[in-house]
This record gives structure tokens, C-alpha cells and sequence, in this order.
């Protein structure tokens, strides 16, 4: 027994096709939505990453700055900054008096 096309309705055969373009269409769309979930996914790890690596930088130049700035403070660095007397007439250090 054989199955002829010819024998089934115009009609019943566009309903089937429409069925199969709905399926194929929706196959479509929601292949579409995964991959935009899954780059969305990806483009958030991304910044996650990043972000977080920008973060821990700036974290590291300033704990770095603080410790500077108290070994300074305390005088541990006092070596490295030389005190240099400046000239000037002992009122205002930085002034330079031409007129007198």
C-alpha cells in the first residue's frame, strides 16, 4: 500500500506546510534568543572580569600610596628627603625681597 500525495486535499497539505514553516520558524527564533542569552553571558563575564581587575588595581595603587605616605609620615623615609634651606629673609622663606 502506497501512499499517494495527489489524493490528499489542497488545503490539508498547506495547514501541513504551514505546521512545518511555524516549526522551522520557531526552531529560528529560539536558536536566536539562546545565542543572544549566551553573548550576553559571555559580554558580562567579560566585564566582570575586567572590571574586577580594574578595581584590584586601583586597590593595590592606593594601598601602596597609604604605605608610602606613613613610612614618610613616621620618618622612616627621612633619608630620602633632604631638608634644604631656602633663601629668603627668614620672615616668608620662599620670598625674595629685590626692593630692599
Amino acid at each position: 500500500m502506497s501512499f499517494d500525495l495527489s489524493t490528499v486535499e489542497t488545503g490539508t497539505l498547506v495547514f501541513a506546510g504551514t505546521l512545518v514553516f511555524a516549526v522551522l520558524l520557531a526552531g529560528f527564533v529560539l536558536t536566536a534568543g539562546l545565542l543572544a542569552l549566551a553573548l550576553l553571558g559571555v559580554g558580562k563575564a567579560t566585564w566582570f572580569v575586567l572590571s574586577t581587575a580594574l578595581l584590584a588595581a586601583v586597590h593595590g595603587i592606593n594601598a601602596g600610596w597609604d604605605r608610602l605616605v606613613h613610612r614618610a609620615r613616621q620618618g622612616a623615609a627621612a633619608g630620602d628627603f633632604q631638608v634644604q634651606p631656602a633663601p629668603g629673609t627668614g620672615t616668608y622663606p620662599r620670598v625674595i625681597l629685590s626692593d630692599s
